[in-house]
């Protein structure tokens, strides 16, 4: 016994030893991170929502007593703190329980997943849906099982980190995938056409509404390019568009990038249920054949729990808000909101992207400024979040601003000011 003890205690030895290599490096790591002020830092921990009071909307509270209005959160809608999908949640549950236990195939299908998921297919008008654990898991959960060895993959410069890392899971060389400029109609027709004779099968996938920037991306002309040279491929061009940020944003009734594009033939649609739907969760929506498909072959939907059923519950409850004669008010007041503070920010002189989205990106172009300028609107009660490179392109540093349904025009006045303050 007192053998195996030492020899476990040696072993500890060796592995505080390695570890302590690896650890000097890592630290080495993070202190050049800090130096290039690219460095995250702790997150801020939330501790209550406070309510609305005297004019201004609900604020966060931090641990650190804070009190501020978040012009950092991407429930577009406002429906994250909405009573009625609380009450759907916990009714859910207490029916349910809080977890699936297991994933899908095994055990872990309830009905709210199924009902969601009907409802998601519904809302887009295609056959069929199914819910992911989350929009990255869904775009990595899609590309994949979408490629083989005759596969050539054509991305935006600018697309999502998760369609980045799906190519690369997917395992697509420099041979089977192709960027093009972002939202350069004529480079991405050269790309296709340049795939002809190379590939039996294109997939050509783009963001819808690009998070980083708030601009959408050409849908009506991607659309138009890929049934032009569908004929010259074999197995035909798949068109897919991540439109997280779109749905619930965008649209006259909030259908997102493919609507204002009018490109509702888009073959496959992913999106999230935690951004504008103000809960958690992602989803794939296309044709009743490639879903199928998926449902055998995407790992991180066969391998992963799905959502609970409560969360599941909650976002049928945001869908049906959303597709309703109040989704349409919310929307508008959405847009009202979104326009109001445009104009105020470029009065102000600050730098942003031309948009209609909600999204209103403050390029400063320097990461300690940018860095700077986020802290001292902190200290005004303004939460806004510093991205910098590699979440932008080097030299776009930025301060990302979005608006939601749910400001008052007392908030929007009172960051205005705020902003109006720390720019000069």
């Amino acid at each position: 016994m007192i053998y195996y003890y030492l020899r476990n205690i040696n072993i500890l030895r060796v592995f505080k030893k390695m570890l302590g290599k690896i650890e000097k490096i890592l630290v080495d790591s993070l202190i050049s991170l800090k130096k290039q002020n690219r460095l995250k830092g702790r997150e801020k921990i939330i501790d209550g929502i406070l309510p609305a009071t005297e004019g201004h909307g609900r604020k966060i509270k931090t641990r650190e007593g804070n009190s501020l209005i978040n012009f950092a959160s991407n429930s577009y809608l406002g429906l994250s703190q909405d009573s009625r999908l609380v009450e759907a949640e916990h009714r859910s549950s207490q029916r349910f329980g809080v977890g699936p236990g297991a994933v899908r195939f095994i055990s872990g299908t309830y009905s709210p997943h199924v009902k969601l998921e009907n409802g998601i297919a519904s809302f887009f008008k295609k056959q069929a849906a199914m819910i992911f654990n989350s929009a990255y898991s869904a775009n990595c959960g899609l590309i994949a099982p979408l490629m083989d060895e005759s596969t050539i993959i054509i991305s935006d410069e600018l697309n999502h980190n998760s369609i980045i890392m799906a190519i690369r899971l997917a395992g697509a060389g420099r041979d089977k995938k192709k960027i093009y400029k972002h939202c350069d109609v004529k480079e991405l027709e050269d790309s296709v056409r340049s795939s002809i004779g190379e590939a039996k099968r294109l997939i050509v996938v783009t963001d819808g509404v690009f998070s980083m920037r708030g601009d959408h991306a050409p849908l009506a002309d991607i659309l138009d390019i890929s049934k032009k040279y569908d004929p010259h491929f074999q197995e035909g061009i798949i068109t897919v568009v991540d439109d997280s940020h779109g749905i619930g944003a965008l649209g006259d009734t909030g259908r997102g990038t493919v609507e204002i594009c009018d490109a509702h033939d888009i073959d496959v649609i992913t999106g999230t249920l935690g951004k504008a739907l103000g809960v958690d969760g992602g989803f794939v929506v296309s044709s009743q054949k490639i879903i199928e498909f998926l449902r055998e072959t995407s790992p991180f939907y066969i391998y992963s729990n799905p959502v609970s059923p409560g969360v599941a519950s909650a976002s049928i409850q945001a869908l049906e808000i959303l597709d309703s004669k109040e989704g349409l008010e919310i929307l508008n007041r959405l847009k009202e909101n979104t326009e109001f503070f445009r104009r105020g920010i470029k009065k102000i002189g600050f730098k942003t992207v031309k948009g209609i989205h909600p999204i209103i990106p403050l390029v400063i172009g320097n990461s300690k400024e940018a860095k700077e300028i986020v802290a001292r609107l902190y200290r005004k009660g303004i939460w806004v979040t510093a991205l910098t490179y590699p979440v932008v392109p080097r030299g776009q540093d930025t301060i990302r601003v979005q608006i939601c349904a749910a400001h008052t025009i007392k908030d929007l006045e009172f960051a205005l000011d705020c902003f109006s303050v720390v720019r000069n």
